[in-house]
């Protein structure tokens, strides 16, 4: 695959915190409340919102009840605990702020959270499972809170599947020592548009692994903002993402390095194809200036496999102290190597088979790295049932 653009720029700049209407110089800025009125309608000038095609988003950005009924299961192993929060019993938790108007609207009209909660030192046998199924059509709205106690380990797989038009918030606090693996798993039909706020705090020597996958829904745009609170802390981000003719597939992330001695490591995978096929792709991350010895990198590459197809890639960094042992950034797009092509058909693999070695190779380093092998099985079998509808490659020359 020929590489198009790699940047290992960094910049720094001040964290004031401002209005909303403000316009906003740095990351730290932009603003989160716990009130809709806070948010004005977007209208796409926004930075956060220039990439979206905010047309299919009215209905979520509408404050009003919920139209539609959202299916839920849960797989509960033996040291996992599940209670429901009603609305004063999620405010008292002081979990983050909203950071736009989807995920204020989604607080408002959640009618409280689920909360998953692994006690201290629990070490669930298995992975707690959560499915949630849209019905639609009409919008929903969904809450869900999960803590991890000291010195726990535990995984959660959060799947998403069904139709409709659906907004959540994701709040996770991993406490001191803590080790836990967030998973979520985005397989909507194809008329589905999801937007989800996922808020990770880490606290002092804990550590998250956090795991975006998505493959299916019409319009699917997951934030996720990640927060040190403590120093030793340690934070995986990866993802893949698959895109068709019709589909945006957007991912956004933001890591604040607030206190020191934290690492952090995000890598994120996609392929796309078809003349429509649309991803975006940006990652953020913060260095305050009183967060010495940080390690940060984060990385995005993007597999184009037909003509027309877009992936935006935008990695930043922000860096208010030199005190630090690295951090970097890079980004890569590109398209078919002829030469591998070449080398696969020569040892007699036909053309399609040979398409399909190349991208399950690229996507599968990251999948294998999930832990949980029935999960890995299934999303390799739904990787393959994307390629088989490849209907070809373009090769050689740079997008």
């Amino acid at each position: 695959m020929s590489l198009l653009t790699e940047d290992t720029t960094a910049g720094g700049g001040p964290a004031d915190p401002g209005p909303v209407s403000a316009p906003h110089r740095s990351r730290a800025e932009r603003p989160t409340s716990y009130r809709v009125a806070d948010f004005p309608v977007p209208t796409g000038r926004e930075e956060e919102w220039r990439f979206t095609p905010l047309n299919r988003l009215a209905d979520l950005f509408t404050d009003r009840p919920p139209g539609a009924h959202l299916a839920r299961g849960t797989d509960l192993p033996a040291g996992a605990d599940l209670s429901e929060l009603d609305p004063a019993q999620v405010r008292a938790l002081d979990l983050p702020a909203p950071g736009d108007r989807a995920a204020a609207v989604t607080l408002a009209r959640s009618g409280g959270a689920l909360r998953l909660d692994l006690g201290e030192e629990a070490r669930p046998d298995a992975p707690i499972r959560v499915r949630l199924t849209g019905t639609g059509p009409g919008t929903t709205h969904d809450h869900l809170v999960i803590t991890a106690g000291r010195f726990s380990r535990g995984t959660v797989i959060l799947d998403h599947d069904g139709s409709g038009e659906h907004s959540e918030l994701v709040s996770v606090h991993a406490a001191d020592g803590a080790e836990l693996t967030v998973v979520t798993v985005q397989e909507w039909a194809g008329d589905a548009v999801h937007l989800s706020q996922q808020d990770l705090i880490i606290g002092r020597d804990a550590r998250i692994r956090h795991v975006a996958v998505t493959f299916g829904g019409a319009l699917v745009r997951v934030s996720t903002n990640v927060r040190h609170s403590g120093p030793g802390g340690s934070f995986e981000g990866f993802g893949v993402y698959f895109a068709d003719p019709g589909q945006h597939l957007e991912h956004r992330l933001f890591v604040d390095h607030a206190v020191p001695h934290c690492t952090s490591r995000v890598e994120y995978r996609g392929a796309l194809q078809g003349e429509t096929a649309r991803t975006v792709w940006v990652g953020d991350v913060l260095i305050r200036a009183d967060a010495e010895a940080t390690d940060t990198y984060e990385l995005n590459r993007n597999l184009v496999l037909t003509d027309g197809a877009r992936a935006d890639s935008v990695p930043n960094l922000e860096i208010e102290t030199g005190e630090i042992v690295g951090a970097g950034h890079a980004s890569a797009t590109g398209r078919f190597d002829d030469e591998q092509m070449f080398y696969l058909q020569a040892r007699g693999i036909p053309a399609e088979e040979a398409r399909r070695l190349v991208v399950r190779g690229f996507f599968a380093g990251l999948i294998t790295r999930i832990g949980v092998p029935d999960l890995q099985d299934r999303l390799l079998a739904g990787l393959d049932a994307e390629l088989a509808s490849v209907p070809g490659t373009v090769g050689g020359t740079d997008a």
